[in-house]
């Protein structure tokens, strides 16, 4: 295992995601520490969850992800390694993991979830506070230097999981979300863009503004235009062309977007 990641609310100012490396490669110099992102909202699970699980699958196998989106760090919540798959998690069991646990089950991968109730692979005091730094990134890194996961705690059979949205269909066509928004300020919805079926007769409705039909990408329209466009990952995403979307339209992560199919 030589890669390690790191997803959280943590931001850019504070120094901390420095310190989850200085831990790590204290304990593992030779490893591979890659951010994901420290800009997720703060406290933010839901929106943890779905930034983790768009980036995971495109790690190779054995990487270790750390994830601290945190909000219950010093209460009775349980600090979690999990195996996913082919890949290593690590964090607090508050649910984040829960879009990565349905495409192993659905997929019949493996999955084993241990409770970090062994302080030997800790750091030597622990803070209520910053369990990111003295739990999370040194069990990660030893994990990183070979120790079994049986080694790290107590396995458990019953993860956190927290109810995640899906699209629904309807009479007239599909109700989705806004699932995340970029710093470009546009929307990613949870719409797989398979499920237009090649259809072009359709209108996106989201907080009373209509965006007609899909274009291929952005420049395919005037500046300052609404578009729909299908994502990197095969989701349709709504865009203001050279503009934000989220802030013209005032909109967050969970808003309701109509996909409507002309008759």
């Amino acid at each position: 295992m030589s890669i390690i990641t790191l997803t959280t609310d943590f931001g850019h100012r504070s120094g901390f995601t420095g310190v989850l490396k200085g831990v790590i490669y204290g304990i593992a110099p030779n490893v591979t520490v890659v951010d994901i992102g420290h800009g997720i909202a703060a406290q933010d699970v839901h929106e943890g969850a779905l930034t983790l699980w768009r980036a995971c699958k495109f790690f190779p196998k054995d990487t270790i992800h750390i994830y601290i989106v945190d909000p219950g760090v010093g209460t009775a919540r349980r600090a979690l390694a999990a195996n996913l798959g082919s890949h290593f998690f690590v964090g607090p069991d508050n649910g984040l993991l829960t879009p990565i646990i349905e495409d192993a089950e659905r997929a019949d991968q493996p999955l084993k979830f241990v409770h970090l109730d062994n302080p030997k692979y800790w750091l030597p005091k622990v803070s209520r506070t910053f369990h990111g730094r003295d739990i999370f990134s040194p069990v990660a890194a030893h994990l990183s230097n070979g120790i079994p996961l049986a080694e790290l705690g107590s396995f458990i059979h019953d993860p956190v999981r927290i109810k995640m949205v899906r699209p629904e269909k309807t009479s007239t066509g599909w109700i989705a979300h806004v699932t995340l928004i970029d710093n470009f300020g546009n929307l990613a919805t949870d719409f797989p863009a398979e499920a237009l079926q090649g259809r072009t007769d359709i209108l996106f409705r989201i907080r009373g503004t209509e965006i007609h039909g899909v274009v291929d990408s952005y420049g395919f329209r005037a500046l300052g235009d609404l578009v729909a466009v299908e994502d990197s990952e095969d989701y349709i995403e709504l865009a203001e062309v050279n503009g934000s979307a989220a802030r013209r339209l005032n909109a967050k992560v969970g808003d309701v977007v109509e996909v409507i199919f002309s008759e």
